[in-house]
Formats: C-alpha cells, sequence, structure tokens
C-alpha cells in the first residue's frame, strides 16, 4: 500500500478523542471556512450516518465549529468551541439528516456572512483526512492534503488554458485538476490542487482573467488562528 506522507500513517497532532471524528472535522470545518473565505457569522451544521448519532459524544459538533473558527487540530480551545463561538459573534444551529448513498462520517456545513452564503458537504475518511465532495451544488472531489485553488468562473472557451497559462509562468506544478459546471456556458468551478503555493501575483492573474468570478485558496498545511 503507497502512502502519500507521514500524515496518512500516524495521523494528525490532535485533541482527541477520535481522529474521524474529532480531527477529521476540524478539517471539515477550516476547510468550508476557506472557501466562505472569512469567518461566518451564521452557520447551520448537517449532520448524517454515524456523526448524526455519535456527534456529541465524540465531539464532533465542537471540532467543525473550532474548524470554523479556524483553530487547528491539536489547538486545546476545541474543548470550548461553543463559548468561542458565541464570542466571536458566530450563531451557530446544528441538527441530524438522512441522506443516502453518503459516507457514514459526513456533514453539510451552510455558513452566510452579509450577502455571501455557501454550502460545503464533506466526510471524514479516516485518520483525521477528508474528502470534499460538493460545493454550492458543484460536484467535486478534494483532500485539502495539498495547497488547493477553488476558482469560481462562467464555463466559456479557453478559459481552463488561459489558467493553466498563468500555472506554467509560475513554474507551478498542477497535481490534479477537476472542472464541474451547472451548465453549458453556465457557472464553473475548477478545482485545482498544486505541488506548492502559488505567489500571490500569480493568484491575482487567476482573480483578473475576464469570467472569473472568485478565486479561493486552501491551505491546511498552513496554522490556523492561534489565539
Amino acid at each position: 500500500m503507497r502512502f502519500k506522507d507521514v500524515f496518512s500513517i500516524i495521523g494528525p497532532s490532535m485533541v482527541g478523542p477520535s481522529s474521524s471524528h474529532t480531527a477529521g472535522a476540524v478539517r471539515l470545518g477550516r476547510t468550508a471556512r476557506h472557501v466562505l473565505g472569512e469567518q461566518p457569522e451564521q452557520v447551520e451544521i448537517i449532520f448524517y450516518g454515524s456523526f448524526a448519532t455519535t456527534h456529541r459524544g465524540h465531539g464532533t459538533d465542537l471540532a467543525i465549529i473550532a474548524g470554523l473558527l479556524d483553530y487547528d487540530t491539536d489547538d486545546l480551545r476545541i474543548r470550548e468551541a461553543f463559548e468561542r463561538a458565541e464570542e466571536a459573534g458566530m450563531k451557530v444551529n446544528i441538527r441530524s439528516a438522512q441522506k443516502a448513498g453518503v459516507h457514514p462520517n459526513t456533514a453539510t456545513m451552510i455558513l452566510q456572512r452579509g450577502d455571501q452564503r455557501i454550502v460545503v458537504t464533506g466526510s471524514s475518511i479516516g485518520g483525521g483526512n477528508i474528502e470534499v465532495v460538493s460545493i454550492d451544488d458543484f460536484d467535486v472531489k478534494f483532500t485539502a492534503i495539498y495547497p488547493t485553488l477553488l476558482i469560481f468562473h462562467a464555463d466559456r472557451r479557453g478559459i481552463l488554458a488561459e489558467m493553466t497559462d498563468i500555472f506554467k509562468h509560475a513554474n507551478a506544478n498542477i497535481g490534479y485538476m477537476e472542472v464541474d459546471r451547472k451548465s453549458r456556458s453556465g457557472d464553473a468551478l475548477t478545482v485545482i490542487e498544486c505541488d506548492e503555493i502559488l505567489a500571490g501575483e500569480f493568484i491575482d492573474r487567476i482573480c483578473g482573467l475576464p469570467d472569473v468570478d472568485r478565486v479561493r485558496l486552501i491551505h491546511l498545511g498552513a496554522k490556523g488562528d492561534k489565539g
């Protein structure tokens, strides 16, 4: 069996009790926050499968909220996540639901701040690892192990070539790339996993491309808010 890195073998440094129900949940929350681009004001968390039945006992609710506050997996404030969220002015609603065909450890996070609203669904797949499967009704698949760019744009001829040309000039390698669109010439989302973080000037160039609405960087390797 091939492992991508030591993290795949021993898991993350974390506050317990469970790498799947706690550490993975923190990473789901942090990823959703980074998709929004800032701390949400209102949050709805929907748990499915085993998350729905055990989230209180395993601290999954605390963990996702901590991730939404940008805490890392080993941050002791995870235990105080409800109180910290209230102090930060973040209103949280949690509920459980049934959904066929999803991984047992799955959550949907609906985040709002001002007029911004995003919906992220992902699963904790073991050892603290995650897989994001949906963003705003786009079907995606990424793990957030590597620096990941989410590029929201209109579907038009040539736009992907323009994006990859920027990577070429940045001398940056694309490890994985996926595109989903809602309709021909409609809204699209391109996910690009990189071997290294693209320099800010090149991200700005992607943002400046015609028909690009916004770009988000998911980089969970960077330490979150340390308080």
